[in-house]
């Protein structure tokens, strides 16, 4: 064996193994990133269903109380001056963040996974997308709707009427505690789908990334054949 032959061996051997550890490199932030990714989809479903909780209660609380338009006493405004619209909108908001992000994490599994394994990639990056489309228009409609000066809704009524001492429901001051803090946590959805958005795009662009490097390798170089 000459002295070149000597030196090239060695030197594609470190070749491959580096070219081996990068390709274990993008393995392993792959990996992190699903994680990542899948963390973030599970805190925003937690966080979707005590929204969708917390505003289901209010309109139970509501339709369990209010006495109707005959009734010469009521606990709530007439339909005509109520506008339930911002809590209808927050269920509904939130019910479509649940199951986007019930999609997304039931993809995950890894037997879901093997059997839609094309689809795997375009429903992880779809469903943030999707729940924080939700999240987005959810809040936007209950602001822009609560900020009528003609007629009540179920946070400015009983947020109204919050130091109202009451042994049974409506509880007006527990009722304005909770809505207000579904409120919160549904805004607190948009930063969370955003991130679980930019993670799954993250990962979509690594996947494809790793998956042209593995196919590179497998491809035998023109110049070596």
């Amino acid at each position: 064996m000459s002295l070149l032959e000597k030196r090239s061996a060695p030197s594609s051997e470190f070749g491959a193994d580096s070219q081996d550890l990068h390709l274990q490199a993008k393995f392993r932030s792959l990996r992190l990133i699903d994680a990542a990714r899948a963390g973030a989809t599970l805190l925003a479903l937690l966080m979707g269903v005590v929204v969708l909780g917390v505003a289901g209660n209010s309109i139970q609380v509501y339709n369990a109380t209010h006495a109707g338009e005959a009734a010469w006493l009521s606990l709530w405004p007439d339909r005509g001056a109520f506008d339930f619209r911002p809590t209808v909108a927050l269920v509904a908001g939130a019910a479509i963040v649940v199951a986007a992000n019930l999609v997304a994490l039931s993809s995950h599994h890894r037997l879901i996974r093997a059997r839609l394994s094309a689809a795997h990639t375009p429903l992880t990056f779809t469903a943030p997308f999707v729940g924080l489309v939700a999240a987005i228009v959810a809040i936007a409609l209950y602001y822009s709707i609560n900020r009528s000066t003609t007629a009540d809704t179920l946070l400015s009524w009983s947020c109204r009427w919050r130091h109202l001492s009451m042994t049974q429901r409506p509880q007006f001051g527990t009722l304005c505690r909770t809505s207000r803090a579904g409120i919160d946590l549904a805004i607190l959805l948009i930063p969370v789908e955003a991130a679980a958005l930019l993670l799954a795009g993250l990962q979509l662009k690594t996947e494809r990334y790793t998956a042209a490097y593995a196919h590179a390798r497998k491809t035998p170089s023109p110049v070596l054949a």
